[in-house]
């Protein structure tokens, strides 16, 4: 049972969607803007909706579609199209339009999934939270380390790693230069880099596919906007998961990779005479 229901004659559905750079969106269905107990405001110019919504006692999950206008509650199409809705977590509720409480009946918890676009309008595709039981789960044994370069198993502190650069010279849409470069080739390749002033500003990091010394940086995606000369960027570097990597950031007490497992080819022979 619900703790609280938002009584039906003055009920308005809100959405909360926190996005995994940071921003967070609030949307209503209400007419006008709705100032929460907390004085957060959850706006009405966004242009959105959502499909129905069905929930039963069973363990399957449910599904909802979130619709909206591209440019409404400041989601311009670059963004859209970069990704900065991939994986963020939303947040469905209803409240009382007379005196709105942010989560006040909640609805829905899930995360975003395939985003799509179409002529001026996007289309997010959402699962509740219960869809992450349908995923596989356990330690898998590889021969690269099965850790994330800076997280807790690995013990890299990332925030003391980050520098700041700018491009010097542009090669296309994934390949920059940054010739005050001084570190080592593929320093920074498995690592990420993110735009902070030009057109691709705020636009979510790209994995660097390639770095090589003299400042050299590719990407494995292109970005939205082609980088221009003097564009600033934060580079963090990365690890390719080797034990050579761990190594190289005197490290190997947590690697987590596992170089010496046989693999299906050797262990699926049949013994046969010499």
């Amino acid at each position: 049972m619900k703790s609280t229901v938002a009584p039906y004659q003055t009920a308005a559905w809100c959405v909360r969607i926190e996005c995994t750079n940071g921003t967070t969106l609030r949307l209503t269905t209400y007419p006008t803007d709705l100032t929460m107990s907390n004085a957060t405001v959850y706006e009405t110019d966004s242009g959105y909706e959502q499909t129905a919504f069905v929930a039963d006692t069973s363990m399957a999950s449910s599904a909802i579609d979130v619709t909206g206008f591209v440019g409404g509650a400041g989601l311009t199409r670059d963004q859209i199209a970069s990704g900065v809705l991939d994986n963020a977590r939303i947040y469905i509720f209803k409240c009382n339009f007379l005196s709105p409480v942010e989560d006040y009946e909640p609805v829905l918890s899930g995360f975003f999934g395939k985003t799509t676009l179409e002529d001026g309008r996007y289309k997010v595709e959402t699962m509740s939270l219960i869809d992450t039981l349908s995923q596989s789960v356990g330690k898998t044994y590889t021969a690269a380390c099965s850790r994330t370069f800076g997280d807790a198993g690995c013990g890299i502190d990332l925030t003391t790693l980050d520098v700041v650069g700018a491009v010097t010279s542009v090669t296309s849409y994934s390949i920059i230069v940054d010739s005050s470069r001084a570190e080592a080739t593929d320093y920074f390749t498995g690592g990420t880099l993110q735009f902070t002033s030009g057109n691709n500003a705020g636009l979510k990091p790209q994995d660097i596919k390639a770095y090589t010394s003299g400042g050299a940086i590719e990407t494995f995606e292109p970005w939205f906007y082609l980088p221009e000369i003097g564009d600033t960027f934060v580079l963090i570097p990365g690890c390719r998961k080797r034990l050579a990597d761990c190594q190289a950031w005197s490290n190997v007490v947590n690697f987590f990779g596992f170089t010496n497992i046989p693999t299906a080819s050797v262990y699926q022979q049949v013994g046969g005479n010499r």
